[in-house]
């Protein structure tokens, strides 16, 4: 099966996020998809996949031309994708959404879906309870139940968006591995939306660059991680060096903290957090550094311990009472937790402006928005949907929404789906709060951002905790390690 992109443009108000741009995609070959945030790649992605309909320009395939109305027409034709937050429904069992879209009407075989099911899961190396709820499954299953869902309905072209981002690195290998065997062995097209360069040498044949919605080069793999940047952004991006820290008074207090989830437990986690200092919490996927950071932000309240905010008891205060007190949380889902679809940047900042009046002054509200626009670099307008805008730029805006003079700042994937530019733009930032004095506690699947940025590492394995106290001398082997359960030495 042959796909080719032919003149695709695509206009989204003032914002032209695709133009003119023609690609091919071959049978039994792993293509990439560069670019910075905003370049185009999801757009352009969710046009081939039927999500949304191109301005001007062509799909063919096999030479033919088609159009698609929906994702299920272009399902139909074969084409598939798995968007980087899994579109499933989490009150629903595994079995249950892998039903979902398949032929069948309202009185499906149960039955004979679960034995697919359960077959290629088996074939692939998945391990996927048919009757457990997918809101109990982390990123990584969830991933490969959609993948297992699109191959039972004979998709032959199958589209990752940022399918890495959130899980382990053994979840990882098995992905790749499976996404391997499908081009070499059962002739798939594969194409890979990444910002991850060192993924993208070592799963795919070739990559195609964007930026700023033109298509800009193409690149045999392998070659050299410097030219593929340089596509990117037109030069060379390196990351600078780490200003020296300087740490003040203690102002968190973590004091045997227990914790409880429908998913795990963990238990006895003791930690003081001064301020400027930077505590990077690692773990597989699950491992209890979500719910330990939500505990410090109000959102879960802990079975046992306390915890303390400059001598104040913050251990069952609702989030709202915990943000008073100078605590901001910034999760990994912007728009399931940290924004609101539908509302404008304008109005999200009427919506976090003190005050207690009854009414919005929309005026100051719009100069507030177009100040923060042009300070954090996002591109955007003070009256641009927010779900409009990239994640990187989601990303910048979100960051521009917290309170000045935070005492701890709580971020879960700080740069989660994020290009290399950006994510240093966003540790600039947060550097920045930290020279001030704001503490910072942050979630990552990433190791090397990890050593980079931490002062003291947690690390997450089987509900206990290990701390790092000096992390000069980590580094991502030694902190796979202890992410993998090996005591450290």
């Amino acid at each position: 099966m042959h796909v080719e992109l032919r003149n695709i443009s695509k206009t989204f108000g003032r914002v032209r996020a695709n133009e003119d741009i023609s690609l091919s995609f071959s049978a039994g070959r792993i293509y990439a998809i560069l670019g910075e945030n905003g370049a185009g790649k999801s757009t352009l992605m969710k046009i081939m996949s039927g999500y949304q309909s191109p301005d001007s320009g062509t799909i063919l395939i096999d030479g033919q031309p088609v159009t698609f109305k929906s994702p299920t027409d272009a399902i139909a034709h074969g084409i598939g994708m798995l968007y980087q937050d899994p579109l499933d429904f989490p009150p629903f069992t595994v079995l249950e959404n892998f039903i979902a879209g398949r032929p069948g009407g309202f009185f499906p075989d149960t039955a004979a879906a679960r034995q697919t099911l359960i077959s290629l899961a088996e074939r692939f190396g998945f391990h996927l309870d048919p009757d457990r709820y997918v809101d109990m499954l982390t990123i990584g299953e969830r991933q490969q139940l959609e993948i297992l869902r699109l191959l039972s309905l004979n998709v032959r072209v199958l589209i990752l968006d940022e399918p890495t981002t959130g899980i382990s690195a053994e979840q990882k290998s098995a992905l790749f591995n499976v996404l391997k065997s499908l081009a070499r062995d059962e002739g798939m097209t594969i194409i890979l939306v990444s910002h991850k360069l060192e993924d993208v040498l070592e799963l795919c044949d070739e990559a195609y660059v964007l930026r700023r919605g033109r298509y800009v080069g193409h690149k045999t793999i392998p070659c050299p991680i410097g030219d593929l940047v340089e596509l990117m952004f037109g030069k060379i991006v390196a990351r600078q060096e780490r200003p020296p820290a300087t740490f003040g008074e203690p102002v968190m207090i973590i004091d045997d903290v227990c914790l409880s989830s429908h998913r795990l437990s963990v238990h006895n986690v003791s930690l003081t957090i001064r301020a400027g200092e930077v505590i990077g919490l690692a773990g597989l996927d699950g491992s209890g550094q979500a719910e330990f950071i939500r505990s410090c932000a109000g959102l879960l309240t802990p079975e046992r311990g306390t915890i303390r905010l400059n001598h104040l008891d913050l251990t069952r205060a609702s989030y709202h009472r915990v943000a008073e007190a100078g605590v901001a949380f910034l999760p990994a889902g912007r728009l399931e937790e940290g924004l609101i679809r539908g509302m404008t940047l304008m109005e999200h900042f009427a919506l976090t402006q003190p005050g207690k009046a009854p009414w919005v002054n929309w005026m100051r509200a719009w100069q507030t928005t177009a100040e923060r626009i042009q300070t954090f670099n996002v591109k955007g307008r003070p009256n641009s949907p927010i779900q409009t805008l990239s994640g990187g730029n989601q990303q910048r805006f979100a960051l521009a929404l917290l309170p000045e003079n935070l005492k701890v700042l709580l971020l879960e994937h700080p740069t989660r789906g994020l290009d290399v530019e950006s994510a240093l733009y966003i540790w600039e930032q947060l550097l920045q709060r930290r020279a001030s004095g704001t503490a910072i506690v942050f979630i990552s699947a990433e190791l090397d951002e990890i050593v980079a940025y931490s002062d003291r590492i947690l690390v997450f394995f089987g509900g206990h905790v290990t701390l790092v106290d000096d992390p000069a001398d980590m580094n991502t082997t030694r902190l796979g390690e202890l992410i993998g359960g090996k005591l450290a030495r």
